[in-house]
């Protein structure tokens, strides 16, 4: 490759994407060496290598070449090959190498110096880092035991998952110290994981212990959490050959330590030592592993500007931001603009079900502020008509002295502590819960936990639209369907960057940025965040460009498609002729359906965009035409060659459905069939929407069948309950199928999203199975087919019915 472009595949991530977009025929099958699949190399100071001699010299070199094969590689429980990222290794070999020296030096056991913290951001992989980290450190000689530390929610419901995946039986999930004791006495149980709540139990309860003068290591995750320094202190006083790691996303320094009660534990530095290794969030956006943020700053009070006295306006504050009326101002505008900000209108893909937008995350100040925004929420949407958003509270008791001044304490499971009035209310709005989801959870110990956990999976699933919360979900919790969080709370530093980091997960080509909705004054503290986590010139990279700066380049690029591919020249009948030319517009239109899709989120944009709807279809429908022609199967995305990718999840989000066609046919009777200008909106409309096009014959016979007298909405209803019958029973009768099983198949298809590709529910319903003289393949065939026809029939059918 030439220079500045020398980068390595990550075939995993690769062939996992080719696979969700092609399903199963995509496999084994040659595709395209697309560009987006790559990574960059880099050196121990995350600097991509952009050459090639360099990177050759690097990459090949036989002992790192070696190592990563040997050492840096790992695979999961569906036998994945991952392979560590740059950092990853370079974070790795510095704790390995912060051992061995201890191990030469034994004055350095059991100090600070046989230990350090890693600094990679949130989102960065440092479950994977940690493990390997653990795995290569039991193998070392003269190590004992490794211990991995959690907070116990983290555990539970994340780091399980994820370290149970990497080595069975190496967590343990119960509240017993019992197998943690055991565990720690094992001298075949290298590796362990457990949480900060059970070791400060072990230790409480066994003052003296065969492990605490063994030669130990212990891996510390989120090491920032305040609640670390009493553990600290346990660890110290009755561990003798220890080494002390933590891994964080956000450290404490100086700058951002809180007043806590342990002085010389007050700093990340202070409690574990040097720091090994960074790769902040400036690092992870530019390398594409996070994505930046957008910030939006609603004014809901007046300025500071306004009052003499500063204790007179911070009285008028703290009343303004509890009054009613500012209340049901913020509730409103987040169910005015909740459709925009999370995309509800775009669908895709999420583990073989087809979900429209994202959903949010509210951080309220307080737990009376959450109570009173749950049940604004509830009275505001009983008020307005349309569809409900499905809205969740949680919070639970937090002691004050968890805060060490971020804006972000430390929330544990104990709902027993609430006061009465708070917990009641919790009990409430968990009933709400199980009515909607027919659940049957409580605030009681173990039903809160279960809550906990069954929320935290329903926003995974994008089944929850919106949970309101105090502090719970704004640290360690991941879900990539997360993009909005919307902010009435006095956060900074590390706090911030934490909560905001809930939205920045990387998903699809729909989501391009974590979407930040602020109701107070947070500027300052944003910027001096993202100073402090990534560098001082990290506000233009971590921040999404202002809205002018995208604007501009989207009109630059309307001028140069209207100048290379005229829209008049177009519909004339003239073709884009060559594979160059038709290149070039897939390159072209990809660009602006990708700066769209950030404008749409400004609520400016409605105004200022200079492509009329009419000419925004016509090109749409020239792109899917030519994403018929170029596809070689039905996918999700179709990459060609090279580089060129068509953006069909964007295409899809165009808010062209079939209530926008009804009303159009409505229209077009209301003048008694005669406007044809209506017939041509109808069809172009039907030809820019990706979704509609294979039910274009449905419209069009349906049109053809109306009378003066028709009821439309009601006409329609009918029209495709008696087509989605008769196609259904062609199905059934042409691939000789099961009658009843089929049709409970497809009912259930259109409430889940889609026909199941796995399993055994599709074979049997193939009453008829090939003879034994049939070719080996023609039960697989038989199989593909009829899988094929009832996914095409849902295509078909899907969304139509009301």
């Amino acid at each position: 490759m030439g220079v500045g472009t020398t980068k390595y595949y990550s075939n995993t991530t690769r062939f996992s994407a080719i696979e969700e977009r092609a399903g199963k025929k995509a496999r084994g099958k040659k595709t395209s060496n697309s560009f987006k699949f790559t990574s960059w190399w880099a050196d121990a100071d995350n600097m991509p290598i952009f050459d090639l001699v360099p990177f050759t010299a690097t990459f090949f070199a036989k002992h790192a070449l070696l190592n990563i094969l040997t050492k840096y590689c790992v695979f999961d429980v569906d036998e994945k090959l991952l392979v560590m990222r740059p950092y990853q290794i370079v974070a790795t070999e510095r704790i390995l190498n912060r051992i061995l020296i201890s191990e030469n030096d034994k004055s350095m056991l059991g100090t600070l110096r046989a230990g350090g913290y890693v600094w990679h951001t949130t989102g960065s992989g440092k479950t994977l880092t940690s493990f390997k980290t653990a795995q290569l450190a039991s193998q070392m000689a003269g190590v004992d035991k490794v211990m991995f530390v959690v907070d116990r929610k983290d555990l539970d419901y994340q780091t399980m998952r994820e370290y149970d995946r990497f080595e069975k039986g190496a967590v343990d999930g119960s509240e017993s110290t019992a197998v943690l004791s055991r565990q720690l006495a094992d001298p075949e149980c290298r590796i362990l994981v457990t949480t900060i709540q059970k070791l400060s139990c072990f230790i409480k309860k066994n003052k003296r212990h065969g492990v605490y003068g063994q030669h130990c290591v212990i891996i510390f995750d989120e090491c920032h959490r305040s609640q670390f320094g009493d553990m600290h202190v346990a660890i110290t006083r009755h561990f003798k050959n220890y080494h002390l790691f933590g891994f964080t996303g956000t450290p404490i320094f100086a700058e951002n330590a809180g007043s806590g009660k342990i002085a010389n534990l007050r700093t990340t530095e202070q409690a574990f030592g040097d720091k090994l290794h960074t790769y902040t969030i400036v690092d992870a956006i530019r390398d594409e592993n996070v994505l930046p943020f957008r910030v939006d700053y609603i004014k809901t009070i007046r300025e500071r500007d306004q009052y003499e006295d500063q204790k007179v306006y911070d009285i008028y504050r703290e009343g303004a931001y509890k009054a009613a009326a500012r209340v049901d101002l913020v509730t409103s505008y987040i169910l005015d603009h909740y459709a925009q900000k999370t995309k509800r209108t775009s669908s895709y893909d999420l583990k073989g079900q087809r979900v429209m937008g994202f959903n949010s995350i509210f951080a309220t100040a307080s737990i009376d502020m959450a109570k009173v925004y749950y049940s604004a929420f509830k009275r505001i949407q009983a008020e307005r008509a349309g569809e409900k958003l499905k809205v969740a509270l949680i919070y639970s008791f937090g002691p004050n002295e968890s805060d060490d001044g971020c804006g972000l304490p430390d929330e544990s499971f104990d709902t027993e502590s609430l006061d009465t009035p708070s917990r009641d209310f919790l009990e409430a709005a968990i009933g709400d819960y199980n009515a909607m989801f027919a659940t049957s959870f409580d605030t009681s110990s173990q039903g809160f936990q279960n809550y906990y956990k069954d929320l935290s999976e329903r926003m995974k699933k994008r089944q929850v639209d919106l949970v309101i919360v105090v502090n719970m979900f704004l640290t360690g919790f991941d879900a990539t369907t997360l993009n909005t969080l919307w902010v009435d709370k006095d956060l900074k530093d590390h706090g911030l960057i934490q909560a905001f980091s809930r939205t920045n997960r990387i998903l699809n080509s729909v989501k391009t940025y974590g979407n930040i909705v602020c109701f107070r004054n947070l500027e300052d503290r944003v910027n001096h965040a993202i100073s402090l986590f990534g560098d001082k010139e990290a506000g233009g990279v971590v921040l999404l460009k202002p809205y002018a700066e995208y604007l501009a380049e989207y009109n630059d690029r309307l001028d140069q498609l209207r100048g290379q591919f005229p829209l008049e020249a177009i519909l004339s009948g003239a073709v884009i002729m060559g594979e160059e030319q038709q290149k070039a517009f897939i390159r072209l239109f990809g660009v602006i359906l990708r700066l769209r899709n950030i404008l749409t989120a400004f609520d400016d944009f409605a105004e200022d965009d200079s492509l009329s709807p009419r000419d925004e279809q016509d090109y749409r429908s020239v792109y899917t035409d030519l994403y018929q022609k170029w596809r070689g199967e039905k996918e999700e995305a179709a990459i060609i060659n090279d580089d060129l990718v068509f953006e069909i999840e964007l295409l899809k989000q165009v808010d062209i459905n079939i209530d926008y066609i009804l009303m159009l046919v409505q229209k077009y009777h209301d003048t008694n069939c005669t406007d044809r200008v209506i017939i041509g909106d109808i069809e172009r409309a039907i030809s820019a929407s990706y979704e509609l096009r294979n039910k274009r014959d449905l419209i069009h016979a349906f049109m053809d069948s109306l009378v003066s007298s028709s009821d439309v909405a009601a006409d329609w209803e009918k029209y495709v309950a008696e087509a989605k019958e008769r196609e259904l029973a062609a199905i059934i009768a042409e691939e000789a199928l099961d009658d009843a099983a089929t049709r409970e198949l497809m009912a259930n298809a259109f409430v889940d999203g889609g026909v199941p590709e796995s399993g055994t529910e599709v074979a049997n319903l193939m009453t008829k199975k090939p003879s034994r003289f049939a070719p080996a393949n023609a039960y697989a065939d038989m199989k593909a087919r009829v899988l094929e026809r009832l996914k095409g029939f849902f295509d078909r059918f899907n969304g139509l019915g009301r």
